[in-house]
């Protein structure tokens, strides 16, 4: 190709083309075709009638349910308030019951609703239908920790191309400590919107801001730290790893038995997963489950301090020769002020036109 300018702009091109390919494939895989998956189900009764019963909802239903059985209501809405179900049926002649938590998953609770009104059908009654767990009004749907993911991960990975880029002349540790301050202003961003803007958390905000902080320094360290192996395709990594991925393995819009399996696997140990359900512990369902969330957390943080740590051991020996290199550029005394010197200029320029790309490519994703 002979034009440079030509050759530089399609090679710019790769990035957003990648991502169009990587986004179409991840969230259409991920929210086209929600089905169930042994979509975790309860029947609320005792005895041979009401295990028939179980078996053969199992039978109708195939590897959609996965059906169990419990003697009492009340087993059953400690089931939904554990998450372990996704909906408890208590049959019944005159008024069959469906119990469900809006507040884990509204999608969840109205596939059971689709399982379960023929099913009460044809014991020849309407279905009632009971929220054991209901969301905030001001997010009825509850899918507004989804969306407060989508903020925090913006404000996260977007802010990487501006530490690891602009600020690629300080030193790792300097770039950390930056890192884990724009995570607490992130955070912040995100507990004023989960908080006084929006109230979606009506209580527990500094729990909020707490996981917000967490799951944002960890996706901002390991970003620093990639930056100085993967430079300009640091962008396309981190949208990989905290858009595609992470988005559509959280669970914000579909629990994983909606889900086909990978995106199922993931969830189990994805940092979106671990802060959208930290998020509705604490906020729904009285802190069941938030231990196991926050380390997910902790986890993914402490990837991202390894991830700085071995990339300051690798700029190390770099830097060092660069040191060399500008102490043995300097005049020796008595050199006349019209002796060459190295002219580093044009390097500096490009790099900083590099890191200036960079900046607005990720700041356009």
């Amino acid at each position: 190709m002979r034009s440079p300018a030509l050759r530089h702009v399609l090679t710019h091109l790769v990035t957003p083309l990648l991502m169009c390919i990587g986004m179409g494939l991840a969230y259409m895989g991920a929210f086209v075709t929600p089905e169930p998956h042994h979509l975790p189900v309860a029947i609320v009764g005792s005895g041979p009638q009401a295990k028939v019963f179980a078996q053969t909802v199992k039978d109708t239903a195939g590897d959609r349910l996965d059906v169990r059985t419990v003697p009492t209501r009340a087993d059953a809405v400690g089931l939904l308030k554990s998450r372990e179900v996704t909906g408890a049926y208590v049959p019944g002649a005159k008024a069959p019951e469906l119990m469900v938590a809006t507040a884990a998953s509204d999608m969840g609770a109205t596939a059971v609703e689709k399982v379960f009104t023929p099913v009460a059908a044809k014991e020849g009654a309407p279905l009632k239908v009971t929220d054991v767990a209901a969301p905030v009004a001001d997010d009825p749907t509850g899918q507004g920790l989804f969306f407060l993911l989508i903020a925090l991960s913006i404000g996260s990975y977007a802010s990487v191309a501006a530490l690891g880029a602009g600020g690629a002349a300080l030193a790792m540790r300097v770039r950390a400590l930056l890192a884990l301050g724009v995570s607490a202003v992130v955070s912040g961003i995100g507990a004023l919107l989960a908080g006084p803007v929006f109230h979606l958390a009506h209580h527990d905000l500094a729990g909020v801001w707490g996981m917000a902080w967490l799951y944002s320094a960890g996706i901002l360290l390991i970003g620093v730290g990639l930056h100085t192996f993967l430079k300009r395709w640091t962008t396309l990594t981190m949208m990989v790893l905290f858009v595609m991925l992470n988005f559509t393995s959280s669970g914000g819009l579909f629990r994983p038995e909606l889900q086909n399996g990978f995106f199922g696997t993931l969830h189990a140990f994805w940092n979106g997963a671990g802060f959208v359900e930290g998020v509705r512990s604490l906020l729904y369902f009285d802190g069941d489950g938030l231990a196991s969330d926050v380390w997910t957390l902790m986890v993914w943080l402490l990837v991202g301090l390894a991830a700085t740590g071995l990339a300051a051991l690798y700029e190390r020996p770099r830097r060092a020769r660069h040191a060399a290199a500008a102490a043995g550029s300097t005049p020796a005394p008595g050199t006349t002020a019209g002796s060459p010197e190295p002219v580093a200029e044009p390097d500096a320029d490009r790099a900083a036109r590099e890191a200036e790309e960079e900046v607005e490519e990720t700041v356009g994703v």
